[in-house]
């Protein structure tokens, strides 16, 4: 079904950021596991451990006293961790940018402690009924109910496992929580997801071809506002092989859109309408745009990151430094790829197919990398010379001419612009390297 793609993906994305997915799924598999347990504890098993040498049965008051240990400070850890995890992305989220906060919701460290100390919760209360004290009667007759007392010896170990599994997430999570928050493991994060998802966005190594035509046709307009969060491209081919129609992309991924905005052109299509209904539903609008398929809004946080450490409230060339290497990466992985081969989908090659995407060529990644950072860069003579570093990895990796001449041309801008910014032994300092970068680039 057309839109079914587009809208898994979309309440994928949003599981997958969230906090309550994993805890969720954990308890249940723990409550599963309590029941299997404690149904082997009611059969032979409970004989089968009695005759294992090494193993000291626990009686009934023992059970249920470390049982209710357990339960009682994995519950407290978990809100503890919960707390922590709270405070950690908040400080990130307000020091280096509110959109970094889908990053942090993504933690696969985080989501696990949280879900390791619940789950472990919830079993051991589960498993806690059942123990029966000498002096109680049974609920339910069993294998096990002849004896005086009831003391699921495997559940109980399991429950002892269960809470050494916890305390090594605990140390686990005590190290990776101020780890994770490092703005240098932050930028890294961004910058091999940024070359990960170019890599898979566009396939093949070359220079572009020229655009082909895609001029007529019958607008879709969109009928409501929000950014768009996915395109299933399937669905639109699926749409325009089964009616002989060529569907022409007039937005992307991230885009804002509100009517009457078209979305795409239709060309050769006998009714426009009833294709445009089946088309909307291939489109998903939410209130915020995701990494999923905005290949831009990961270019957007490496340029966010360094234009706050740039700031004058913050005055830190050092992170600016480190974002320009990874949008340098990132630039130097685009200039050698096709750009016009691929629509905006990670998983699906689209050359001459029936949906044409709207596409970027080489100079809009660099305007949108190097050029939006530039006018803060320019203020700085460290990131400036860091800046010509980064264009200069750029030029060596990039082998075609044209795309060469758009790194030329930002960096004679960004001597402009430092023109205007910087004063003395500074612009001296900047005016010398660039001197140097255009000598080593010819």
């Amino acid at each position: 079904m057309s839109g079914m793609t587009a809208r898994l993906l979309s309440l994928w994305g949003r599981i997958n950021a969230s906090y309550w997915f994993y805890p969720a799924l954990f308890s249940i598999l723990a409550f599963f596991l309590a029941l299997g347990t404690i149904a082997l504890d009611r059969g032979p098993m409970t004989d089968v451990l009695s005759h294992v040498s090494w193993l000291v049965p626990a009686r009934p008051g023992g059970a249920s006293d470390m049982l209710q240990v357990i339960a009682g400070s994995t519950i407290g850890v978990a809100a503890t961790v919960f707390s922590i995890t709270i405070v950690a992305v908040s400080y990130a989220s307000g020091t280096y940018g509110p959109r970094l906060l889908t990053n942090f919701m993504e933690d696969k460290g985080n989501q696990l402690a949280l879900a390791t100390f619940i789950s472990t919760f919830v079993y051991t209360v589960m498993v806690l009924r059942v123990v029966r004290r000498e002096d109680e009667a049974p609920v339910i007759l069993g294998a096990s109910d002849s004896a005086p007392g009831f003391t699921p010896q495997l559940s109980l170990l399991v429950a002892t496992a269960m809470m050494l599994g916890a305390i090594g997430m605990l140390v686990y999570f005590l190290n990776h929580v101020p780890d994770s928050i490092r703005i240098n493991t932050v930028l890294e994060d961004i910058g091999k997801r940024l070359i990960k998802q170019v890599q898979r966005r566009f396939p093949h190594e070359g220079c572009d071809g020229e655009q082909p035509d895609t001029s007529g046709g019958e607008p879709v307009n969109v009928e409501r506002a929000g950014y768009i969060e996915i395109i299933d491209f399937d669905g639109l081919e699926e749409i325009a092989e089964e009616k002989d129609v060529r569907i022409v992309m007039e937005v992307e991924a991230g885009d804002f859109v509100h009517p009457p905005r078209p979305l795409l052109r239709i060309i050769g299509a006998d009714d426009p309408d009833e294709i445009g209904k089946r088309v909307r539903d291939c489109f998903v609008l939410s209130g915020l745009r995701t990494p999923t398929q905005d290949l831009r809004f990961l270019l957007d946080e490496l340029v966010e990151i360094a234009l706050r450490a740039l700031s004058p409230g913050i005055n830190d060339p050092f992170t600016a430094v480190t974002a320009l290497h990874w949008i340098g990466a990132a630039t130097a992985e685009l200039g050698t790829r096709i750009l016009r081969e691929s629509a905006n989908d990670e998983a699906v090659d689209r050359d001459e197919r029936d949906v044409v995407p709207i596409t970027h060529d080489f100079a809009d990644y660099v305007a949108a990398g190097f050029g939006s950072a530039r006018s803060a860069v320019a203020t700085s003579r460290k990131a400036a010379m860091s800046m010509y570093d980064a264009l200069e990895n750029c030029y060596l990796a990039v082998t075609d001419p044209g795309r060469r001449t758009v790194l030329m041309r930002e960096g004679d801008r960004l001597l402009q612009q430092a023109e205007e910014e910087l004063t003395g032994p500074n612009i001296e300092d900047v005016r010398r390297r660039h001197a140097e970068w255009k000598k080593a680039l010819a």
